[in-house]
């Protein structure tokens, strides 16, 4: 766990856990985030894969999105479950990864995370609003 240390501290990734909950609270949709040191290929493909290893996919409406952080190689990448990417375009995907290189390119990494979570919570809000019996489907924590 060095490496989770050097990257995030308890209160980063205190930070970045509350954004992650104050934007699903408007939301049935389903965000999380997965640090990794170095992404070794194509950085959506990771996203991907790694995706599907933590099991977003398996959410009511298909609405789970996950950031995907490669430190070292300062890569980036996010993947939208079938649900969301079929209700906003590419550009959507592509601004928020802007969104999260500016900061990043600072190595502001939390507030580059904070950024993209809230407006994709924005975007998950609009599409899937939350419902009188929503629950939360997976858990917030930020896997490493």
């Amino acid at each position: 766990m060095i490496f989770r240390k050097k990257i995030l501290n308890s209160s980063e990734e205190q930070m970045l856990l509350e954004a992650i909950k104050e934007a699903e609270n408007k939301t049935s949709g389903e965000i999380r985030v997965h640090i990794e040191y170095n992404a070794k290929g194509d950085v959506v493909e990771l996203c991907k894969k790694k995706f599907e290893e933590l099991k977003m996919h398996e959410t009511k409406d298909r609405n789970g999105i996950l950031f995907y952080l490669a430190v070292k190689t300062k890569s980036f990448a996010v993947w939208g479950d079938e649900g969301i990417h079929q209700k906003v375009s590419q550009d959507f995907w592509d601004s928020i990864t802007n969104l999260a290189l500016l900061h990043f390119k600072n190595g502001n990494y939390v507030d580059g995370l904070k950024s993209a979570i809230y407006s994709c919570g924005e975007q998950l809000k609009t599409h899937f609003p939350i419902q009188a019996d929503d629950k939360d489907e997976l858990t917030n924590e930020i896997s490493y």
